[in-house]
């Protein structure tokens, strides 16, 4: 990765990947306190249009490497090695993010879709304990730069797919997230599609019933669901044990008083799929999600 290639990536996930999440935004701009310092009104501004960030409090702003120089007290080169080394999904879907999986250019494109059957992925969900929830999961075969790969694959409500293997984390087509409805006036909010499928896993065992549930497939995501939670009686939040998962709950949590951090359940874990494939709980007595 290079200066501009780190550069056009959005400073909103960069931030996000440091745990910072707005304290207002609109479609042009966001506003956020100080990364840098303590303080209790918020003087950082992005300019989300050229991508450029302003700090009122010193007069000083810049573009992300700009950002991560000062933020790091670290050289451009420390910085773009820490950036390559993050999986930022605008970097990966760059100019793919407004085409649909069938029109993406030739470097990058969709062979096949099939179910799940490779030996080799097969044994990933199995090594991560969700092999019996293929149902929510595709095969996928695609070709990008002459060379032929494929994952395991997780539709999006644009059509992209969200692909996994061993050595990949991608997305294919425009990011977003993933809905599955079941006319339930209950939800329940993952981070990614690994944590959804490891709940799927072992929800009986919980005692839990069906709901509607929603992958936001990267926290950046948060900000596109803010209308969508408004008619449901039950919120539920399942996001990664970090700083970027707390903000994440913060942030729902503001919007939505009903909402319940269910965190509670895999405390002394990174995240869902950790305390399933650790903890392995569906082999445990039922455990019922504690209400307020």
């Amino acid at each position: 990765m290079n200066c501009k290639q780190f550069n056009s990536i959005s400073l909103e996930e960069v931030l996000l990947s440091l745990g910072h999440l707005p304290t207002k935004q609109n479609e042009k701009e966001a506003w956020y306190l100080n990364p840098f310092a303590s303080e209790s009104q918020a003087s950082f501004k992005i300019n989300k249009i050229l991508n450029y960030w302003y700090l009122f409090s010193e007069g000083i702003g810049g573009t992300n490497t700009d950002f991560m120089k000062k933020y790091m007290n670290a050289s451009v080169n420390e910085v773009l090695v820490w950036a390559e080394s993050q999986n930022f999904s605008s970097f990966q879907q760059q100019n793919i993010s407004d085409r649909k999986v069938e029109d993406l250019p030739a470097n990058y494109r969709i062979i096949e879709v099939k179910k799940v059957q490779h030996p080799a992925l097969l044994e990933y969900l199995n090594h991560r304990k969700v092999d019996s929830q293929i149902e929510f999961l595709k095969e996928i075969h695609y070709r990008m730069n002459d060379k032929n790969y494929f994952g395991i694959g997780f539709k999006n409500d644009s059509g992209g797919y969200e692909i996994r293997n061993k050595y990949s984390k991608i997305c294919l087509g425009r990011k977003d997230v993933s809905t599955i409805k079941n006319s339930s006036n209950s939800i329940r909010i993952f981070e990614g599609f690994f944590d959804f499928i490891s709940f799927k896993s072992i929800e009986k065992s919980l005692g839990n019933k069906h709901s509607d549930y929603l992958i936001l497939n990267s926290v950046s995501m948060i900000s596109n669901i803010k209308n969508s939670l408004k008619d449901y009686e039950n919120i539920e939040l399942y996001f990664d044990n970090d700083d970027a998962g707390n903000r994440a709950v913060e942030m729902i949590k503001n919007e939505n008083e009903i909402a319940e951090d269910c965190r509670f359940l895999y405390s002394d874990f990174k995240d869902l799929n950790d305390w399933v494939i650790h903890k392995n709980p569906s082999n445990e007595r039922q455990v019922k999600l504690r209400r307020r």
